[in-house]
């Protein structure tokens, strides 16, 4: 029943975040990107304490990978965001 409930859960969140990025105008894109990058951090730390946690070595794989993934997103989106940034800024 638990599975079902996080399984539920997660194709939840799946659909709504999908729906929610489609919907997003393009002027609104570099602030939104600059407030996911800040979520994603609050996600790197989480999958650093679930690493941590050492409940068995399947969970500690799961943490790595989601501190790999995690740190991706972060970098990646930050790095999009100052390219974005700089199409805004003035000729030298």
């Amino acid at each position: 029943m638990e599975f079902f409930f996080a399984s539920t859960i997660l194709l939840l969140a799946i659909f709504l975040g999908f729906e929610l990025i489609t919907k997003v105008p393009p002027t609104l894109h570099t602030p939104l990107m600059s407030g996911s990058n800040a979520i994603s951090g609050i996600t790197l730390v989480g999958a650093v304490l679930s690493a941590g946690t050492q409940y068995s070595q399947l969970t500690s794989i799961l943490g790595f990978g989601a501190v790999t993934l995690a740190t991706v997103n972060v970098v990646g989106g930050f790095m999009v965001t100052h390219r974005m940034l700089d199409m805004f800024k003035g000729r030298k």
